[in-house]
């Protein structure tokens, strides 16, 4: 059995796309249950969970996105557990494509593919191709020497069982989620062609939050696993800079990527100022990031 886990908040114009994505790609022994806290989303949600019973919604008490997964890790019924966003949709194929690396017993999690829908046009359009295609090598590289695979929290799966509960502070659950379960033993992988397609930020001040969020988590990490390899670091995107030079195909977007490569700088200080030196909570942290809705 199939559980797909979806969380959500203020995402009524999307959350009914996500879920449709995922409906004709599973079984009627199935289920798709889906965490807001939001009257408005779950107005949705009691809709499309009238006409389908594989549909259901489960009350979430507002307090972040670690801490919805927990209640429905506890609801969940499935054998492999599938999460994603209210925000985002699925190729038609997308769930096949993250069930086939399961037929090894030893791995744990699977990542998808995250597919930017902006415009490379723009210049954070055109960032958020760079990063996802980025995302996508690096995983590549990592699948084939059997690396640790950071899975991306638009669209992962993860076997029941392993993880019971998740850091309910923590800014990068799929990040943490990844690493405690390499830590246990278990193998991450990486299905490049179970896609989902996601609207990234289109001002900067929502770029800032949403990397501050993302890239912060990892500064979590040692916080909650011991003794694992951490994927991320400002030392490690340091080292990527060359790569990523070779991206732009024009002008512009060589003047875009070294605006890209000074904005990262910018935000792991920020990073380091809010969690290190303020010791911002996770509620100051957490902000919504309003133009991707």
């Amino acid at each position: 059995m199939i559980s797909v886990l979806i969380t959500a908040f203020k995402e009524p114009n999307t959350v009914g796309k996500a879920i449709v994505s995922f409906l004709p790609q599973i079984s009627k022994k199935d289920e798709i249950l889906v965490a807001c806290p939001d009257r408005e989303t779950k107005q949705v949600v009691g809709k499309y969970a009238k006409k389908y019973k594989q549909v259901k919604y489960v009350k979430d008490l507002g307090k972040g996105k670690p801490a919805a997964l927990n209640i429905l890790f506890k609801k969940a019924k499935g054998d492999i557990l599938i999460l994603s966003d209210g925000d985002v949709f699925v190729e038609k194929n997308a769930v096949n494509e993250i069930l086939k690396p399961f037929s090894n017993p030893k791995t744990g999690a699977v990542s998808g593919r995250p597919i930017s829908l902006n415009s490379r046009n723009e210049m954070l359009g055109y960032w958020s191709h760079l990063l996802t295609d980025t995302a996508h090598k690096i995983r590549l590289g990592r699948s084939e020497k059997s690396e640790l695979i950071v899975c991306s929290g638009y669209l992962y799966a993860i076997r029941e069982g392993i993880i019971k509960k998740c850091p309910e502070n923590a800014l990068s659950e799929d990040a943490v989620i990844s690493h405690l379960i390499w830590a246990k033993g278990y193998k991450t992988a990486y299905a490049p062609l179970a896609k989902v397609y996601v609207k990234y930020p289109t001002t900067f001040s929502d770029w800032l939050k949403q990397k501050k969020r993302s890239a912060g988590g990892y500064v979590q990490i040692k916080d909650y696993v011991k003794n694992t390899p951490i994927m991320r670091s400002f030392g490690k995107e340091s080292l990527g800079v060359f790569d990523v030079l070779g991206y732009p195909k024009r002008f512009k977007e060589r003047m875009w990527t070294v605006l890209l490569i000074k904005a990262r700088l910018w935000l792991w200080w920020l990073i380091f100022l809010d969690l290190k030196i303020k010791k911002k909570p996770f509620k100051d942290t957490w902000l919504r990031i309003e133009s991707t809705k």
